[in-house]
């Protein structure tokens, strides 16, 4: 099955569109689990546990299990997923782009090493830095479009020649030359949803990975306008400090599970309207 298969069965069995960013940050996570032999898996089982039937996918970002000498726990989390909850397919967040054999090597880690259903990357080295990744067909590339950062302005919103931004040229881009496997979905930010419905009119129903809810400061009403497919569906809605974190006490997986349906039933409270 590929990634794009997957979402779409996730999107049908799960009822949901929330995305759960994977963030563990062992600063913030409970006493409980601190002491174990591996923290930052045990934090992330009891969280997948829980949200599980929330979700229609996991988002671990790579930089928190690097930066924390775990990238033994970031595979034994998706490893995880894997065995457990072979439906929900997991996006390693890793932002990755290069050219030649490094990106090979890049795409040889997101898919071998790690296993990841689908993996994000930067476009602003061309089509030279993403083919290696686009060749895995089965696989999904998630491109960055539109940003939720505020300093995404900077580079993103350039006019071109044309008159057109920078972000649209890389979404016009994406559904067309680039996506010559049909593998691909955009990352387009919750904190700019009227630039995330000029994406959505250009690229069709093709997926799109929203940031910037909860934490950021996203409007749901705003994305759901502006962001749903044909079909009611078409995002990932990602969520991870507004989740993992919700609880600091030995009831943080009860509390994330929590978390997780209530953003779910809201953002399908706006479906269905």
């Amino acid at each position: 099955m590929t990634f794009m298969e997957k979402l779409e069965a996730a999107w049908k069995k799960s009822g949901s569109l929330v995305c759960v960013g994977l963030d563990p940050d062992l600063a913030k996570m409970p006493d409980c689990v601190k002491g174990a032999k591996y923290p930052i898996f045990e934090f992330n089982k009891a969280i997948i546990d829980a949200t599980a039937d929330a979700v229609c996918c996991y988002k671990p970002q790579a930089a928190y299990y690097a930066g924390q000498d775990a990238d033994d726990q970031l595979a034994m989390t998706i490893a995880y997923i894997k065995e457990n909850y072979p439906e929900i397919p997991v996006i390693l967040d890793a932002k990755r782009a290069d050219i030649g054999a490094t990106t090979a090597m890049y795409a040889k880690e997101a898919f071998e090493r790690f296993q990841g259903d689908a993996v994000t990357v930067n476009p602003y080295m061309g089509m030279d830095a993403l083919k290696p990744f686009l060749d895995h067909a089965d696989k999904g590339v998630i491109i960055l479009c539109r940003t939720s950062n505020p300093g995404a302005k900077e580079i993103q919103d350039i006019k071109l020649e044309n008159g057109e931004e920078m972000f649209m040229h890389v979404a016009r881009l994406a559904s067309t030359t680039w996506n010559y496997n049909k593998n691909i979905a955009l990352v387009a930010g919750a904190t700019f949803p009227e630039q995330l419905g000029a994406i959505r009119k250009v690229t069709g129903d093709m997926p799109l990975l929203v940031p910037g809810i909860g934490a950021q400061g996203g409007d749901i009403a705003a994305v759901m306008k502006n962001g749903l497919d044909s079909n009611g569906n078409g995002l990932m809605i990602n969520s991870s400090r507004g989740i993992i974190y919700v609880s600091k006490g030995e009831d943080f997986a009860e509390a994330a599970g929590k978390a997780a349906k209530e953003l779910r039933d809201t953002i399908n409270a706006y479906r269905k309207a």
